[in-house]
């Protein structure tokens, strides 16, 4: 269970701060998209926020300005059209919370393509 306090240390905070290596997708002052290391379809980009501090997508729609949410989500619609994505289509994923199996507590959305994706439960 996590105890709703952000960790500064978690690896997207240190992908963020430029502490880790990863393979960059996207870049902006607002946002950052990189390939996940253990991806779950062919394409499997994840997106994040480049603000410290947001814990899951709740936390992000309750304290981010709506600008901030606007750019966020028209971005991860420009990184998808800059990969193609939208020509077969893709699906968006967030976790939120343990029982959603969420790994990072820093909001982030998985692009997930490359494939027929099957049912979203199993």
């Amino acid at each position: 269970m996590h105890n709703n306090t952000y960790d500064n240390n978690n690896v997207f905070a240190r992908i963020i701060r430029g502490e880790l290596n990863t393979q960059k997708i996207y870049e902006d002052e607002n946002v950052l998209a990189f390939n996940d290391i253990s991806p779950s379809a062919p394409v499997h980009i994840l997106v994040v926020p480049k603000k410290i501090g947001y814990i899951s997508f709740h936390d992000f729609l309750e304290k981010a300005s709506s600008k901030e949410i606007s750019i966020f989500f028209k971005t991860i619609q420009k990184i998808a059209s800059l990969k193609e994505l939208d020509k077969n289509g893709y699906r968006l994923v967030t976790n939120i919370g343990s029982d959603a199996l969420q790994e990072i507590f820093h909001f982030h959305v998985h692009i997930l393509a490359g494939k027929s994706l099957g049912p979203i439960l199993t």
